[in-house]
Formats: C-alpha cells, structure tokens, sequence
C-alpha cells in the first residue's frame, strides 16, 4: 500500500494564534517584550546586511493591504498585514497579519506564524527600544492618546524596557479609554484616565499617538508639545494618514526606520523630501547621535518596517523550537521524485 502520509520535508512549523498566546504566557508579556526588543536591536545593528524595500500597499477607499519582505542573505522573511480602519464597527481587527521565514540557500519555509498579536508586540517592543535611546533620561511618565489594541502593549513595554511607571490614557472614545485602564490593572503601572489629550500629556516625558483613522488628522498641535519631550508618533503609517502639526516637526530631531518608506507613509511625508531625519539604525550602531540636550524634542516617526518583523519571527522560531507552542502543517509537496509531482498526484487518486 502506498503511503501518503506526509514526510519531513513537507512540513512547516506553524504557530497559530492560541500557540502564540500559550507562548507570551509561557515566556511572560513583560520578558517577551524584553526578548523582542533585544532580537530587534541585534538586526538593526547589522542593518546594511539586509535587502532592504518599502512596503509593497494596495490601497482601496476602505483600508490597505501590504507585503513586507526581506532577508539577511540566510533567511528570508515577510509578512502579509492589512489596515481597515472601520473593521471595528463590523466587530473586526484593525490590522490582521501573518508572516514567514525561509531558507535562503533551498527557498524552503521554517516557520509560518501568525502575526496580528506578534506584530502588536513588535510594534511596541520598538517604540520602547527607541525611547530606550531618545527619551529624557529618568522618563516615568507617558501619555497613551489613542487607547484602541495597541495601547496597553505600548504602555507594558514602556514599563519594562524604559521604566515607565505612570500612563496616562485619553481617547475620543471613552470606552477604549476604560478598556485600556481595565486590562493595565494590577500590571504594575499607574493608569491615569483623562478627559483630553491635552490633560494626558501633563507631566509626560513621552508622548504616544496611536489613532487609527485613514486620513490628515492632527491629534497634536504645536502649542502642545513643550521642549524636552520624547514623542512616539504610531498612528501615521499610510499616505494621507498622518497625526502632528507640521510645526511639531519643524521644531523635532526626526528619527526614522527606512527613509524611502517613512517619507511616503509617516509624519515626514508633510514634509519637503529633503526635510533632515536620522536613521535609527545608525543611533543604534554608534555611527549617529539621539538625543543631545535635555531641552531637545526628539521624534520617532513610526511606520513599521520588514526587518522587526524579521527579527520578531526569528524571536518565536528560536523560543518554540522543542516546545508544544507550534504544530506541523502540511504546506509543501514531497513526491518520492523530485521531478514527479504529478506522480505524486495520481497516487492519491480516491480508491
């Protein structure tokens, strides 16, 4: 009797949502982002060894579906995400995601993951590693305007990797609000509900914009933001999608991933295309400086780039190898022969 059943060769690891989850439990949110932040550190101190390209977005009146590829010449990766706004109303996720990792020298996958939770770790892990480098040394406070599923992963990773220990929450939306202070209870920060934007940011070392809808918006204007301040800019992550006052950043030292990216989708995109921004991989390599003054306002202008989620499913594959936090899927055709596909096919004709 021929056996069909599927070889080594044909299976791919893949983590699923409720594996991710027993993952982050497994690990601890707090240590995981910890473990996030320092794998997305150690690539972009190897930056120059990555194909690096913009996001590959198709655009529609609703939302926007991208693929983000790259590889370190070893390992290949990319993930698939989207961004519909107003899926919330129709009881969906903003942003949904799943991501891959292949073998560079034969173009098989590793690992297949999900990634909507991942990618709202990684986002986080980020805007924390970067304040790590360019907020105000000391920082304790930080304002969360904007309280929908990113928030309460900002809020967590700005306390375990910054220090942060009071967040002070306001969105248009008081229920997102009271969401966000519910599921920050008994996590270890001081949560803060305000009525503003405004009353959010008193006392803020850090400032966190992280709104959702799909069009110019401008959450901060320039009378609001003083000097000495770190801002966290999430939400502008699309052409015409943008949250700060240009005045903002015409006073700001601009930090960002991928110029060529960040000037079509992020704050910068307001901007002249010659407007001075700095590469964070360069702060982070030691060949550029981050926040020089105590009296500087400093600006991470985030859009998200392949190599974090790279470098957060290089996280997952090296942390479920021996675990029971992943299964095989039967993703790759394995005929006896190589050359046989079809062979293979008629095997499995129906008796």
């Amino acid at each position: 009797m021929t056996n069909l059943s599927p070889s080594e060769k044909a299976l791919v690891p893949f983590v699923s949502v409720d594996h991710m989850m027993q993952l982050v439990h497994h690990i601890g949110i707090e240590p995981m982002l910890i473990g996030l932040a320092d794998y997305i550190e150690a690539d972009f101190k190897r930056w120059e060894l990555f194909d690096k390209t913009p996001r590959i977005a198709s655009h529609s009146a609703e939302g926007v579906i991208e693929l983000m590829p790259t590889s370190d010449g070893e390992v290949y990766g990319f993930k698939y995400v989207n961004g519909h706004p107003k899926n919330t109303k129709q009881g969906l996720q903003t942003v949904t995601a799943f991501g891959l990792l292949a073998n560079v020298g034969n173009g098989y996958p590793v690992l297949l993951s999900e990634m909507t939770l991942l990618t709202a770790l990684r986002t986080a892990a980020t805007s924390a590693l970067v304040a790590r480098y360019l907020a105000p040394k000391g920082s304790t406070t930080m304002a969360m305007i904007g309280n929908g599923a990113q928030s309460e992963f900002q809020s967590l990773a700005m306390k375990a990797i910054c220090g942060v220990d009071t967040v002070r929450l306001y969105d248009i939306d008081r229920a997102a609000t009271q969401k966000a202070a519910r599921n920050l209870s008994g996590m270890g920060l001081k949560v803060v509900e305000c009525d503003s934007a405004e009353a959010s940011m008193e006392g803020a070392q850090i400032i966190t914009t992280c709104t959702a809808d799909k069009q110019y918006a401008t959450i901060l204007t320039d009378n609001m933001i003083g000097s000495g301040v770190h801002i966290n800019a999430i939400g502008g992550d699309c052409p015409g999608k943008t949250e700060l006052a240009p005045a903002i950043l015409e006073r700001s030292e601009i930090f960002v991933e991928f110029p060529p990216q960040t000037r079509i989708e992020g704050e910068i995109q307001q901007m002249p295309e010659d407007h001075p921004v700095t590469e964070l991989w360069q702060v982070m390599s030691g060949t550029a400086k981050g926040r020089t003054s105590a009296g500087q306002i400093t600006l991470f202008d985030s859009v998200g780039f392949a190599i974090e989620d790279f470098s957060a499913l290089r996280y997952v594959r090296a942390n479920v190898a021996g675990t029971e936090f992943y299964h095989d899927l039967d993703l790759l055709a394995d005929p006896d022969d190589p050359r046989d596909l079809f062979g293979m096919l008629k095997r499995a004709t129906p008796k």
